[in-house]
């Protein structure tokens, strides 16, 4: 009994010195945050009941008017007992994208680990170098060429239910952005796995629901700390979904490179070439990021097993779809609210291809200047991804201030965008902005719709490619006009930039009188 008593105060005493030692440097480490300028916040819960009390579709324009409060373009937060800074200018952008030691991203990506594991998007030092390097060479504009008759194709499905819709609706207007992130997801599938998931023709897809839900259920636990208990959250409905979700998603992507790996290894033993004619079609196999995957892993020194595989096309199948799916939306947002800049998109479309009906081909792309500065544009009012955040490692200097390590730097990049000391009259949309001699003496990190620096997106070829084909396949075809205008549309963070009430719109054929 003694003994055990001793043995019991001993447990005691050290689980006391253990909670101090935690109390005490958590008192440091607000002591440090704190030096940086902020609003004021509720001890323990700190910033949560403040946000959560904003009705969602206000919260992007309360944080810009948040962030216009702190000139140094720097301030902190609390979320309950976190700390988070936040940056919004491109001087601050610079110096930690620049940065060889803050590359780790922050807790807000761990939510997407059951999914995304140790992706290009959640993985760090060694490993996320060995990756990016593998990986990189797919997305050579070489390689992208050989995805473009995907994007055709599947933009003339889209073209098709435009044109459904328009003889539902007649002349009352509807929502595109489900059917965009549906156009993008088939892309992004069968360019990533060589997988048709038929989602634009599908009423719900199931592995569209999945992709879906993980994205949703990974912002709704950023949001709610009382959701980032793993014990806790996976007792929930909102967990037990997540899990079905992540079982649907890595259930496909893992059936389909055990697949895609039986091929190759039986075309190499055949001695057969990767590049074939299917025996059946007789035409070229198309090739999918996961087969270039599969080729560059074979000629490395330190191959991807199986799960390191499934990790990567995961996080191609996230990063690229919901994304693009996006700045799909945003781009017909912004033409159809725009007579003149439709004009002149319409009118650069009629000298590229005047009365031909053929599919546009990779060899027209650069020739649509015009189109490329609007996509730009859009990327700098409405970035896809509007917010990225890193954890940081050790101390960080930012101006005068100094982030301490165990904190997470937020960089808002619709903030940075809209930023008037690099961008005059920051809200009005003007295409003209990225005019060679318009961008002369531009700060290099005041456009980071992709972000910067070593973490910046290896698929931003891609994704700009997908748009200007897929675009150009609608705008060839419909005149567009936006219900909302640019001051009346609301939009929230939900990992990406979406639109409150949907995007509605109506489209009208092109030699419509």
């Amino acid at each position: 009994m003694v003994i055990f008593s001793i043995i019991l105060a001993c447990l005691l005493v050290i689980l006391t010195h253990k909670i101090v030692k935690k109390i005490v440097e958590h008192y440091s480490l607000r002591q440090r945050i704190n030096k940086i300028p902020g609003p004021s916040s509720f001890p323990i819960i700190g910033f949560v009941w403040e946000v959560n009390n904003i009705k969602q579709e206000d919260r992007m324009e309360w944080f810009y008017k948040l962030a216009d409060r702190y000139k140094n373009g720097i301030f902190r937060v609390w979320f309950g007992i976190d700390p988070m800074i936040l940056i919004n200018s491109p001087e601050c952008a610079e110096i930690l994208l620049r940065s060889t030691k803050h590359i780790e991203k922050s807790i807000a990506y761990d939510f997407l680990r059951p999914w995304l594991g140790e992706g290009l998007l959640n993985s760090s030092g060694e490993k996320w170098f060995h990756d990016r390097k593998l990986i990189s060479p797919a997305f050579h504009f070489g390689i992208l060429e050989h995805f473009s008759d995907v994007i055709v194709e599947k933009a003339a499905i889209f073209n098709g239910r435009l044109r459904e819709q328009v003889q539902l609706n007649g002349d009352k207007p509807f929502d595109i952005f489900p059917m965009t992130g549906k156009c993008a997801l088939d892309i992004i599938c069968e360019t990533a796995m060589g997988v048709d998931v038929d989602a634009q023709n599908s009423v719900e897809s199931e592995y569209s629901w999945a992709v879906e839900c993980l994205s949703k259920q990974a912002m709704l636990r950023r949001e709610r700390p009382w959701l980032q208990l793993d014990w806790f959250y996976y007792r929930t409905e909102n967990g037990k979904q997540f899990e079905a979700a992540v079982k649907i998603a890595n259930g496909i992507s893992v059936q389909v490179i055990v697949q895609k790996k039986a091929e190759r290894q039986r075309k190499l033993k055949n001695h057969d070439n990767a590049k074939d004619a299917d025996d059946e079609t007789g035409k070229p196999t198309r090739r999918a990021f996961l087969d270039i995957l599969l080729e560059a892993t074979e000629n490395n020194a330190k191959p991807m097993t199986i799960q390191e595989m499934q990790e990567q096309v995961n996080t191609f199948m996230f990063a690229g779809h919901d994304t693009t799916g996006a700045l799909l939306s945003w781009s017909l947002f912004s033409i159809g609210n725009n007579e003149k800049v439709q004009d002149r998109i319409h009118q650069e479309l009629d000298e590229v291809f005047g009365d031909s009906n053929e599919p546009i081909t990779t060899k027209q792309l650069p020739q649509l200047k015009y189109l490329d500065r609007v996509i730009k544009e859009v990327l700098r009012l409405f970035p896809s991804a509007p917010l990225i955040s890193r954890r940081i490692s050790e101390d960080l200097q930012m101006g005068p201030y100094t982030i301490p390590p165990g904190s997470t730097v937020a960089l808002q990049i619709y903030q940075v965008h809209r930023d008037p000391k690099h961008w005059p009259n920051p809200k009005q949309f003007d295409p003209d902005r990225f005019l060679p001699e318009n961008s002369n003496g531009r700060h290099p990190y005041s456009f980071i719709p992709f972000s910067g620096g070593l973490r910046n997106c290896v698929g931003q070829k891609f994704a700009i490619m997908e748009a200007k084909i897929v675009l150009t396949e609608v705008l060839r075809k419909w005149r567009i006009k936006s219900q909302k205008s640019f001051e009346d549309i609301e939009a929230y963070t939900a990992l990406i930039l979406r639109p409150h009430s949907g995007i509605l719109m109506n489209f009208y054929p092109r030699n419509h009188p």
